[in-house]
């Protein structure tokens, strides 16, 4: 975590009230502060142009801090070009700073005005160059017009007509953006006038989206009801939107990462090459959360979307808090998430290299062994209580006496806490936190999971994770931006040792409102019986979402769908849970739930009347198929769908109206009903059916029928409805999270029923689920024997990758892939405490079979209503009271 900001440090006060005068303020102003290098290339860019007395408003601050930072490796007079261009109006968005910053950094002497304006796509570059022919003026972004988009756009089009034809036009919208975004003749367009004109010119050629189908191919025949795939994601967002726009477009390409040796990269080069090589870290001390999900999505699909290879590389160097559970959880998730590592590593995997190289570190008089006591060192780094910062008495001891006394906290002479290994970085002259001689080694007792008690000394994650990026062979080190501040002393200790520096990029992180992410914070719920364990389907954890029932599909959706900054993103979690509303929509069967069932007896049908009606499993996506269910004498329908006096704004069954039932060929009228003399609540409404009746009901309802040699309803033990854990929309920066605990955060339904085209529904989506579990992992383990003889080279022991968790079938199926929406109701999945249901082989004799079921979102966001979001109730069953 990055230090807070001590506000009453003096000079941290003065850069603030320095910062003030641009009308650079409040968090922003903090953040900045906390790094040296930019916080100081801004104080110099106010003084040295005077800006303090230009009174800035906040857009022309924000682009004056955007070119003092980017230009903080420059001279100041080309520093300071830069900035007035940016005060006379010429250089207006970020884009056209950061071409300015690099295009004034390779020049050799000061920017000539005429030069610097085409290079730069000032507006008015135009008008003082003569003899420069028009391609050279629209690269310069001076008549980039939405009409010459659509020319680049056309062109595009003609030079690869045959293949988009062939993908049908509209299936390459998203690849002619990007060619003609990455045209140079482009580069000041407006990306809304490329896309118009993208968008345009598809129209034209090939229709409305919807009905573009791919020429010359046959038609795929439908797919059976009980074999159809539910999974029809969202097509709204590009699943590589987030590679292929914003920070993630623009990182460097393998191998232009600088080294301090011009040999490193060529090797680096060598071993990969020239593949994007990624790597998913976790600390295997507890589980995966939310958050994380866009760590993974990140990290496996930009090496995906380039062609290169992950690493799912456990950092376990803290033995101490490291359990199997937490390991083979982390396996679990990236597969069901729907990635497979390149292989699966553990930093304890290097740990003799390691401490070779901190040995190394010490023979360069870069590292000391220290004997302070933890207070000591704590005190050492100064700050407002503690007074100046200050060297250890040990850090100039001889290079002799660290590496005895290394050796000697090697082989267990010391106790926890008495001695530790710091790196010599630059404890006066940085003003970075994590260049303070930090810690690289410290003494441990606990035994490892891998290693046994083989070593009792432990690299800390500061000294172990920029070397293991490096042994790896990681081109692209992915990190959320909370480690922004160790990137220096990343760079630092690579340099150092003079290896192989991979190049680390730091992104938002992913944050929810309304919930703790704090495996600290989450372990006393599941302690204090708040919550039932890790996996309680209230929490955003994703063993949580997974049980709940959210496809993985849809966190994959949800996080393209925001996309990728380097700002902190704190999401609402209805925002979240619309996203799965969303991808719900379109992939999952319909069937017809009642939650508060009341008998309905229809009075004129014989007592055997049967009725096969066939009913689509969801009328918007044929492929699913239909089901069948039973119409007879004897129908529930939901308590909420019925009530004893009516009113002209109610349309469903009152005494006296008449309703439609879904699919059943004629409505029902009400004639009468009974209630119950104990609790006054409706027990049995009578009705009468409308044969042959020209009647058109002005509302339909859904309902269950009892016939008992079909199996109908099917009775559900539990609905468990979930709402928010907590109300407060920060619980996490409340005072005491547990007061803010929502009392009524599980709501238990039970009693309600089910039609029973859900067998078939549950028996089809295991049939696809284990078929899908079965190929990915036969494809794994493949993937895995390949691995094993891969070309890759990585600077470590043949065991690296050793004693990796078994990829199985079982870590892709669970009884959640049994989803559904009840109409009208919500999407719900099979619980895993489900018992007996033969869908898993896991019927047992004599055993009670038992449905529970989890709501996994509601089918509308307003709260207000009763089929609403995540905090309405469910309606209780109806009374004799209107």
């Amino acid at each position: 975590m990055a230090p807070k900001v001590d506000v009453n440090d003096p000079a941290v006060k003065s850069l603030l009230e320095l910062f003030a005068t641009i009308s650079l303020t409040g968090p922003k102003a903090l953040e900045t502060v906390k790094n040296k290098k930019f916080s100081n290339a801004i104080a110099d860019a106010i003084k040295s142009n005077g800006l303090s007395d230009k009174g800035l408003d906040t857009k022309s601050s924000a682009l004056v801090v955007t070119a003092a930072t980017s230009c903080a490796d420059l001279e100041p007079t080309k520093r300071d070009y830069v900035i007035q261009r940016v005060l006379d109006g010429s250089l207006k968005t970020t884009d056209q700073i950061n071409t300015a910053s690099k295009y004034v950094a390779n020049l050799p002497g000061q920017p000539e005005a005429n030069e610097f304006d085409v290079e730069c796509g000032v507006e008015e570059a135009g008008d003082g160059l003569h003899g420069i022919h028009e391609p050279y003026l629209i690269l310069a972004g001076v008549e980039v017009t939405a009409e010459q988009c659509r020319e680049e756009v056309d062109k595009f089009i003609a030079a690869n007509k045959a293949e988009i034809d062939d993908a049908g036009g509209w299936a390459k919208l998203s690849t002619i953006i990007t060619a003609v975004k990455t045209n140079p003749t482009m580069r000041w367009a407006a990306p809304s006038d490329i896309k118009n004109g993208a968008e345009a010119a598809l129209l034209e050629a090939y229709g409305p989206r919807k009905a573009a189908v791919p020429k010359e191919k046959t038609k795929k025949p439908a797919v059976p009801a009980k074999e159809a795939q539910a999974a029809a994601p969202p097509t709204n967002v590009r699943p590589d939107a987030m590679f292929q726009e914003g920070f993630l477009s623009q990182l460097h390409k393998p191998g232009e990462n600088p080294q301090i040796k011009p040999e490193l990269r060529d090797q680096h080069l060598a071993a990969t090459g020239g593949r994007v090589i990624t790597r998913f870290p976790p600390e295997p001390n507890g589980f995966l959360h939310i958050g994380h999900s866009k760590a993974i999505a990140i990290n496996f699909g930009y090496a995906r979307y380039h062609g290169g290879l992950t690493y799912l590389r456990y950092d376990d160097t803290n033995p101490e808090a490291e359990e199997k559970q937490y390991f083979d959880s982390i396996l679990e998730m990236v597969r069901w998430l729907g990635f497979e590592p390149f292989k699966v590593t553990y930093s304890s995997d290097y740990f003799q290299k390691l401490y070779d190289l901190a040995v190394e570190l010490i023979k360069r008089d870069k590292a000391y062994v220290d004997h302070s006591t933890p207070e000591e060192i704590k005190a050492g780094r100064g700050g407002p209580e503690r007074g100046p910062r200050k060297a250890s008495k040990w850090r100039n001891r001889p290079i002799e006496e660290s590496l005895r006394e290394f050796e000697n906290m090697k082989d267990g002479k010391y106790k926890p806490g008495q001695v530790t290994l710091r790196m010599k970085q630059d404890l006066e002259g940085s003003g970075n936190p994590q260049m303070w001689d930090l810690i690289a080694y410290r003494v441990l007792e606990a035994p490892h999971h891998r290693t046994g008690t083989t070593w009792c000394i432990y690299p800390t994650y500061d000294f172990t994770h920029c070397l293991v990026d490096s042994f790896e062979n990681i081109s692209h080190s992915l990190c959320t931006n909370e480690f922004i501040l160790s990137r220096e002393s990343y760079d630092w200790l690579c340099d150092a040792l003079e290896v192989y520096k991979p190049r680390q990029s730091e992104y938002g992180r992913l944050d929810l409102e309304g919930t703790v992410m704090s495996k600290r914070k989450i372990l006393k719920l599941v302690k204090d019986g708040y919550i039932k364990d890790w996996d309680d389907p209230r929490l955003y954890t994703l063993i949580a979402l997974r049980r709940r029932g959210v496809p993985p599909g849809a966190i994959l959706f949800f996080v393209n769908s925001l996309g990728v900054t380097t700002s902190k993103s704190t999401i609402q979690i209805n925002r979240f849970e619309q996203a799965v509303r969303q991808y719900l929509e379109s992939s999952t069967p319909r069937l017809m739930m009642v939650l508060n069932p009341v008998k309905v007896t229809i009075e004129n049908l014989p007592v055997d009347f049967y009725l096969e009606l066939e009913k689509p499993l969801h009328p918007k996506v044929p492929a699913m198929g239909n089901n069948k269910i039973p119409f007879t004498r004897t129908v529930y329908i939901d308590s909420s769908d019925f009530r004893t006096e009516d009113s002209k704004d109610y349309f469903r069954l009152a005494p006296g109206k008449t309703v439609g039932l879904l699919q059943v060929p004629q409505p029902i009228t009400c004639t009468s009903y009974k209630t119950d003399p104990a609790t006054g609540q409706v027990s049995e409404v009578i009705c009468r059916y409308e044969e042959g009746s020209t009647l058109k009901p002005k509302a339909y309802i859904q309902w269950v029928a009892e016939h008992a040699p079909s199996g109908s309803p099917v009775k559900v033990d539990e609905a468990r409805i979930f709402h928010p854990l907590f109300t407060s929309d920060n619980p996490a920066g409340e005072a005491n999270y547990l007061d803010h605990i929502n009392p009524d955060s599980l709501e238990v339904v039970k009693g309600a029923m089910l039609e029973v085209g859900f067998w078939d529904v549950a028996k089809t989506s295991i049939k696809q689920a284990k078929a899908e579990a079965e190929e990915r992992t036969k494809k794994a383990k493949a993937d895995a024997e390949k691995a094993s003889k891969e070309t890759l080279t990585v600077s470590c022991s043949s065991s690296a990758g050793s004693g990796a968790p078994e990829v199985t079938v079982e870590q892709l199926l669970g009884k959640e892939c049994v989803r559904f929406q009840g109409m009208r109701v919500a999407y719900f999945a099979l619980d895993k405490e489900c018992s007996d249901l033969g869908l898993f082989d896991d019927a047992k004799s004599g055993e009670e079979r038992r449905i529970i079921l989890n709501r996994i979102v509601s089918l509308k966001e307003d709260t207000k209503k009763e089929s609403g979001g995540s905090n309405a109730k469910i309606s209780p069953p109806a009374s004799s009271k209107k």
